[in-house]
């Protein structure tokens, strides 16, 4: 009877590994969707948990499909040691990605290696007002250093800088087109990050600074047009914020509170 329940227990024991060999990729799903708060979702999700592909996508709403968010598809290849605590991941996607993406760590905290990944200025307008009715085109590029990330709770901390390029802006709402390039620096401490944005160049100029804390955003600026656009522009600013006088001026606050 004990050699009996010794072969049970191995029989046991080689499903178990099987099951986790080949856990289909389609499984990852609804983890990402929980975690995201059902923002983001994988979709046509292909191979295994171990090595598989899948696009990036908003969460389906209804009978709605999935829509790809970025270019692409995204192939990762995972350790199985992540079942011992040990997370080695590799993520690849040439037509988003500048490079590979290594992710190591535990089940609790992972460092991600350098990267940048390119984002489409069109989706900008699912963040609501303004930007729905501004609707922005452009091409903009989120590029990061190493960054170490850590759950807390049901949150997530973050430990680096990123920054958000965003060139040849334009707006459905304007005849000047470019509108200009901009910088969106980001330093992350936890759950918080200073923010700083600026203009490169262009005939709207905007700046400011803010702060991102559990998920609610302050920021503090200005936007206004360069000497010369001013009435070419206004119809734009008059959508960003309220206007006022400063010195011999006319400019446009960015506040959010």
């Amino acid at each position: 009877m004990r050699r009996l329940m010794l072969w049970l227990l191995a029989a046991l024991v080689v499903v178990g590994l099987t099951v986790f060999v080949f856990l289909p990729a389609a499984w990852l799903a609804p983890l990402v969707e929980k975690q995201t708060g059902g923002r983001i979702t994988l979709g046509d999700a292909q191979g295994s948990l171990w090595h598989g592909s899948a696009f990036i996508g908003g969460a389906p709403s209804g009978v709605d499909p999935v829509t790809p968010l970025l270019p692409g598809r995204f192939a990762w290849t995972l350790s199985p040691l992540v079942l011992v605590g040990q997370v080695d991941m590799r993520v690849e996607n040439p037509a988003a990605l500048s490079q590979p993406v290594r992710i190591t760590g535990n089940w609790q905290q992972w460092d991600v290696s350098a990267a940048a990944v390119d984002l489409p200025a069109e989706r900008l307008a699912g963040l609501g007002a303004p930007l729905n009715t501004i609707q922005p085109s452009g091409r903009m590029r989120l590029s990061w250093n190493a960054l170490q990330v850590a759950r807390e709770g049901q949150n997530a901390s973050l430990v680096g800088s990123t920054t958000l390029e965003m060139n040849d802006m334009s707006s459905r709402l304007s005849p000047v087109k470019p509108l200009g390039a901009y910088l969106l620096a980001m330093d992350w401490r936890g759950q918080q990050a200073t923010l700083n944005l600026k203009t490169l160049h262009g005939p709207m100029l905007l700046s400011g600074s803010g702060t991102l804390a559990n998920g609610r955003l302050r920021f503090s600026g200005r936007a206004e047009a360069e000497e010369g656009q001013e009435e070419r522009l206004a119809n734009l600013l008059n959508l960003l914020g309220q206007r006022r006088r400063e010195g011999d001026k006319n400019i446009i606050a960015l506040e959010l509170k």
